[in-house]
């Protein structure tokens, strides 16, 4: 298992340091000499081999340095936090601390990739009620929500059932007060029923909000279509561009979705930031590969080449003060790979639960009705305990397919719904996704490093 990966990207040697997760920008001499110096080799043994191309002081000089980067805990430093993991989960104790609320299992448009069939999600129609809502904004119950400010509730398609909305919003800004906690509320919308007064209450309500468009008209259009088959774009693009200008670009996504269709999805982003959007995230499709719009291994390499398109367009305008957030691209490199997450992973059935609209529970809300993963319901809580145990070990050090990825830290582990349908097992990998990951951190790195280098 190598502690280090090295790569070329836009003109710079860079390394990462997978464990410490500190990044080096090196010459040719020392991107040649490092995967000696991993293998042990000492300084005569480096420059026998590297000899007729490099000059030989040149070759101590960098061997010296790496060395003095190895002492200090900078490069090729050991993962000290893989001994805990089974004692972490053994002794952890799961208190949830975010919902998504299904406050309609309905919706208007009929999105040819949809997870959830039209908001059916494998099973019936449903609108939440205000009943079943107020049963999960009480901070004590047994759910055991965290008791620090930072709770939060994502609701989905909730314009259909608005007033429901509102009602719980009031419920538990109410709950706050009397039990000293917090609740962060968001809300994901198509935008077809999006008007002014949704506006106004999400900007004093809502900690965050995700509008979900795929780009450019024509691509959006064929792939989020109403059920008759015309195309939301001309009706939701300027909703969301005001919407966007009314939170003064921040606290919001613009959320897309990139299929076998448009793998120059690249001009789906730059369109969006042309457009004014400061915040966009454009996500690749996760489908079956018996779906025309499915991502396929052959799309990968040219998948490839859009990400680095897009990042060295990002630098660009970055320099130009005319930069934007991209989702995928957001990178903290300060402190290094989070150890809580490379141990706890997503989150998904321990920390985080999805709600029916009659009020069954399931581990995130890409297992809603798979019912082997009903895991209780509002009125009886967790009812199947051994699930919230076998996701509680669902780890970066649980899943053998993520032991030799240098990216393992940055994802803690993928998605373990994508890996439970496409292999059957929650501690399994979607391995196109991991591809692309991998790609995207590597591209996230190298635009922090240009930035640095300006």
């Amino acid at each position: 298992m190598s502690l280090i990966h090295r790569y070329k990207s836009n003109g710079f040697n860079i390394v990462l340091d997978i464990n410490s997760g500190c990044i080096h920008l090196v010459d040719e001499v020392t991107y040649e000499v490092l995967p000696y110096l991993e293998e042990g080799l000492g300084t005569e043994a480096i420059a026998e081999k590297l000899e007729n191309k490099y000059n030989r002081e040149d070759i101590e000089t960098s061997v010296r340095e790496c060395n003095k980067l190895k002492e200090d805990g900078m490069l090729f430093t050991k993962d000290v936090y893989e001994n805990v993991i089974e004692e972490f989960s053994n002794n952890r104790q799961t208190v949830v601390k975010a919902l998504c609320l299904h406050i309609a299992h309905d919706c208007n448009l009929a999105c040819r990739y949809c997870f959830a069939e039209e908001g059916e999600y494998h099973g019936r129609r449903a609108l939440m009620s205000y009943e079943v809502g107020k049963k999960l904004l009480i901070p004590d119950r047994e759910l055991r929500f965290q008791e620090k400010p930072g709770s939060r509730f994502l609701w989905r398609r909730a314009a259909d059932d608005w007033q429901v909305v509102k009602d719980l919003v009031k419920y538990g800004r109410e709950q706050e007060k009397l039990h000293n906690k917090k609740f962060r509320f968001t809300l994901t919308t198509n935008g077809v029923l999006l008007n002014d007064e949704v506006m106004e209450f999400c900007n004093k309500e809502m900690g965050n909000v995700v509008l979900s468009v795929d780009g450019r008209k024509e691509v959006h259009d064929y792939m989020r279509p109403f059920r008759k088959g015309a195309g939301s774009y001309d009706l939701i693009m300027p909703k969301f561009q005001k919407f966007a200008e009314s939170r003064n670009q921040d606290k919001y996504y613009v959320r897309g979705t990139f299929t076998h269709h448009n793998l120059d999805f690249s001009k789906d982003v730059l369109h969006l930031a042309d457009l004014g959007f400061k915040q966009i995230s454009v996500e690749p499709v996760v489908a079956a590969d018996t779906e025309e719009y499915a991502i396929r291994e052959e799309d990968i390499p040219q998948i490839m080449e859009e990400y680095d398109t897009l990042a060295k367009e990002m630098i660009k305008r970055e320099k130009e003060g005319k930069g934007f957030n991209f989702f995928h691209f957001m990178i903290d490199l300060t402190g290094g790979p989070c150890v809580y997450k490379r141990l706890s992973g997503c989150g998904s059935g321990t920390e985080y639960l999805a709600v029916t609209p009659w009020g069954d529970f399931y581990p995130c809300h890409q297992f809603v009705g798979e019912e082997q993963y009903l895991m209780g319901n509002v009125d009886e809580g967790i009812t199947k305990p051994e699930i919230q145990k076998e996701f509680g070990g669902c780890n970066v050090y649980t899943k053998k397919d993520c032991k030799d990825c240098f990216a393992r830290f940055y994802c803690s582990g993928g998605c373990a719904a994508n890996a439970f349908h496409f292999q059957g097992d929650i501690k399994g990998n979607y391995e196109i996704g991991c591809e692309l990951q991998r790609k995207r951190v590597e591209c996230a790195i190298m635009i922090k490093a240009a930035l640095a280098c300006d």
